[in-house]
């Protein structure tokens, strides 16, 4: 009578919505719902962070001859994934995340594509990885990034780390390659800014590609003008307006932003607010090793103005 009460319960929980799911060899239901109050969303991402078991594989064996039940089931297992991943981002967990995702390298789905593209991108630039296998993962992160192009390029994710991983090839192609991709790459980029105003790292990357030709050296420019005739162009105008519009999206999303808006009032011999912004960058608080790096050249950039 008592597992026929139960089963009832269950039954009609997971009907309504709020799924409890039993996990693999414990013998206790985890509740959940589809709209997660917010101490579950702490507790359930610190224990993660720590490196506790997740809780993305709980109900694997859940119920699964009620159909719409396994439905209910099949969409909570996959925003539960995502959300795991973009917490690990933001922890800057990059193996973590990296091994979560590769056992979803096979899907077609570009909210995963998108973010394995990103995930292998960054373990790729992990201080101490061998250059033969930094090589290999940018051009697996490239892989991804196509695919969710052509998946859907309506996302704006998807033109953004396509943008930003064509421009990673150049660095194993040659100057000339970058050189000669670098329209392509801003296009991607201003498509992704056109799909998503709001996402302060694409206005970032806009920023840095307009400092890149706006400090463009003498020889590189003349094998730009090999390439196009009339080679792209930009300015530090250009460039600090990008820096800033990331800025105010977004205050203090990127130490590296903070250290681009120093540098470009620098290169404007604007002195006090290249002080201003460099200190910034300096006091950020380091999480990553690039956040490390901008520290120091920060410090090293504020001994030069006195």
């Amino acid at each position: 009578m008592t597992g026929t009460l139960l089963m009832r319960f269950l039954t009609r929980s997971l009907l309504s919505g709020n799924p409890i799911i039993r996990s693999r060899g414990v013998a206790s239901f985890i509740w959940t719902t589809a709209k997660r109050t917010n101490a579950f969303l702490i507790s359930g991402r610190v224990a993660f962070c720590l490196g506790l078991p997740t809780v993305c594989y709980l109900g694997h064996e859940a119920y699964r001859g009620i159909h719409s039940a396994a439905v209910v089931f099949a969409l909570e297992k996959e925003e539960e994934i995502i959300e795991q991943a973009d917490y690990l981002h933001s922890c800057a967990e990059t193996e973590k995340l990296y091994q979560l995702l590769q056992q979803y390298n096979n899907s077609n789905d570009v909210e995963f594509l998108w973010r394995l593209a990103r995930a292998t991108r960054d373990r790729a630039m992990v201080q101490g990885v061998p250059a033969d296998q930094k090589k290999a993962l940018v051009y697996e992160a490239f892989g991804y990034a196509e695919k969710a192009l052509e998946k859907d390029d309506a996302c704006f994710a998807s033109h953004k780390w396509y943008g930003i991983l064509l421009s990673d090839l150049g660095d194993y192609m040659g100057t000339k390659h970058k050189l000669e991709k670098s329209l392509v790459i801003r296009k991607h980029l201003e498509r992704a800014k056109e799909l998503n105003p709001n996402d302060p790292t694409t206005v970032y990357i806009l920023g840095y590609w307009c400092f890149s030709f706006a400090e463009l050296s003498w020889s590189l420019r003349k094998l730009a003008t090999v390439i196009f005739g009339t080679p792209p162009t930009s300015s530090y105008e250009e460039a600090l307006e990008f820096f800033l519009k990331a800025e105010e999206v977004k205050p203090g999303f990127y130490s590296k932003n903070l250290l681009m808006l120093g540098k470009t009032y620098l290169a404007l011999k604007d002195k006090e607010n290249a002080h201003l912004w460099l200190t910034k960058a300096r006091d950020y608080r380091p999480i990553t090793t690039e956040d490390k790096e901008v520290h120091q050249e920060a410090v090293q950039l504020l001994k030069r103005l006195g």
